[in-house]
């Protein structure tokens, strides 16, 4: 709570009783002499002096509770010899100051709190032998993927809202069960998952008729299509599940995210591993496997010994944002066309492969988005990059060409963004301060872009946007956005949420099966401004 003179008890100074003197005059007085002291970090016991050796678990308190960032922990040992030296410390005598600081500040982390010591020390090594460089990799997975925060998820006719205490709700298109009411009647409102009654959900992911749900321990559960890959047909599934069931060829994984493509669906393990189903005929993605395969592959090549961070699926293609000692990067693998994987060509990679635009760019990236044929990056210093295929103009270039290889978005150059979210051929970034733009293809609303509504009740037919445009609709929620989600696929109408810091949810765009979890009246089956939902996500 933030205090002033009048809460905190403290007199009010009267500033006008202090009489005004001229500058010579208060120049004039005398100045006492004072003995200055040099501060050192090992100091010789001379008053005045605060050696920092003589107090190091007030300095470990300090650097913990600060919540310094790997960066400022790594200055310190570069610029203090008390922060390289061994603290004499448990668990390891060995570790230095900052290092020992690194190590609280991971075991504060939700998903490093339950791993043994030796999962521990794996981690430590795969992440480049430091606990900064851990802290570094848990921060970051944090930072992009939301975990144990209010999430909202608008999959492709349905969607899945998560709370901040893991609760889930989900409502719209139930035809395969991928509501997990037990049913396959629509719902039009939020619904609670009473089956998942005493298990926390960090993450969710919605694809075509299927939705998989993360639990804190790890765990996931699946429900709609019985099937990994080609979900948007049903080829390969069998049979419906209504109700959230545990994956168990996944038991033996501890995973903290997932990504549904069109033809595989991908996982993302505690420890920055990628195993992804489906899809392996002709080593699609690194193995070989049947399209009805329901057991994870490892994802081979370059990211094998590199931790991710983050996973996105486009339609028959995936991204990972990695971090190793040198910083952040991005791979890619899967299909091609349109220059979707960022390497300045239009083959195949089967393998994951490094796009190397972003060091000529200069640019670390910090979240990574896929939509179906075209995706994109945020950096660090807030700029946007995009790339692959820029029909109605869902690159945000001003115009509708291909770009092969990452490409900044310009227009935004006076934007710092943090977030970014991408469908099919559109695209929303949210700046720091909660503004929100978007851009690309303007069918059923999903842009939020202002529309008039036609004597029939219907919306006009939206335009579709070259360039990024403020989305003023959301300005008028008067609270911050944190996260965009919009829907990811080629067959469905997008439909899209905006979460605000408070935990209030937003819904624009397609409607028709009850996927915005608001009422459309006058047979409606869209709608163009933003209306809140009636869940609370806090």
């Amino acid at each position: 709570m933030a205090m002033d003179s009048t809460t905190s008890g403290t007199p009010t100074i009267q500033y006008h009783n202090i009489t005004d003197q001229p500058v010579t005059a208060i120049v004039a007085v005398p100045v006492s002499t004072y003995q200055r002291n040099q501060r050192h970090c090992f100091g010789n016991s001379i008053p005045g002096e605060f050696p920092l050796s003589a107090n190091p678990s007030i300095v470990l308190h300090v650097l913990t509770t600060c919540n310094l960032d790997p960066q400022d922990l790594a200055k310190l040992e570069a610029t203090c010899s008390f922060f390289r030296q061994p603290a004499s410390f448990a668990p390891d005598y060995e570790l230095s100051m900052s290092e020992l600081a690194a190590l609280d500040m991971c075991q504060k982390r939700a998903i490093f709190k339950p791993m043994t010591p030796e999962e521990r020390q794996d981690l430590k090594q795969r992440c480049g032998g430091s606990w900064k460089l851990v802290l570094r990799f848990l921060l970051a997975g944090e930072a992009c993927c939301r975990r144990e925060k209010p999430q909202a998820i608008a999959g492709p006719g349905h969607s899945i809202a998560v709370t901040s205490n893991g609760v889930v709700y989900s409502f719209g298109s139930n035809s395969s069960g991928q509501l997990g009411h037990g049913t396959t009647e629509e719902e039009w409102r939020p619904r609670l998952i009473r089956s998942l009654q005493g298990i926390r959900i960090i993450q969710a992911a919605a694809g075509p008729g299927r939705t998989m749900l993360i639990s804190d321990a790890g765990e996931v559960y699946a429900f709609g299509k019985d099937s990994f890959g080609e979900v948007e047909y049903g080829g390969q599934g069998t049979k419906n599940v209504a109700t959230p069931q545990l994956v168990e060829s996944l038991k033996n994984i501890f995973v903290v995210q997932a990504a549904i493509g069109n033809f595989f669906t991908a996982v993302l393990s505690r420890e920055g591993r990628v195993y992804t189903f489906s899809w392996g005929n002709d080593g699609r993605l690194g193995h070989q496997a049947e399209p009805n395969d329901v057991e994870p592959h490892p994802l081979l090549g370059a990211l094998e010994n590199i931790p991710v961070v983050q996973i996105a699926a486009g339609y028959c293609y995936l991204l990972a944002l990695a971090c190793q000692p040198s910083g952040m990067s991005v791979y890619s693998v899967g299909c091609g066309l349109g220059g979707k994987l960022g390497h300045g060509s239009r083959t195949d990679e089967k393998y994951p492969r490094l796009i190397e635009k972003f060091q000529l760019l200069n640019l670390q990236p910090m979240v990574v988005a896929a939509g179906a044929w075209h995706a994109a990056v945020v950096g660090r210093d807030g700029r946007v990059c995009t790339w692959g295929w820029g029909r109605y103009g869902c690159l945000g270039h001003g115009n509708e060409e291909c770009e092969s290889v990452p490409k900044v978005v310009d227009a935004l150059s006076k934007v710092k963004a943090v977030h970014v979210a991408t469908g099919d051929y559109t695209t929303f970034v949210v700046s720091d301060d909660g503004d929100v733009y978007s851009f690309g293809c303007g069918e059923s609303a999903s842009l939020g872009h202002n529309a008039a509504a036609a004597d029939d009740g219907q919306v006009n037919r939206h335009p579709n946007v070259l360039s990024p445009e403020l989305v003023t609709s959301l300005k008028e929620v008067k609270e911050r956005v944190v996260q965009i989600s919009l829907t990811n696929s080629v067959y469905w109408n997008a439909h899209t949420f905006a979460l605000t810091e408070s935990g209030k949810l937003y819904a624009f765009g397609a409607g028709d099966k009850g996927q915005l979890g608001v009422e459309l009246v006058n047979n409606q089956t869209e709608r163009g401004n933003p209306e809140q939902v009636d869940v609370d996500l806090r």
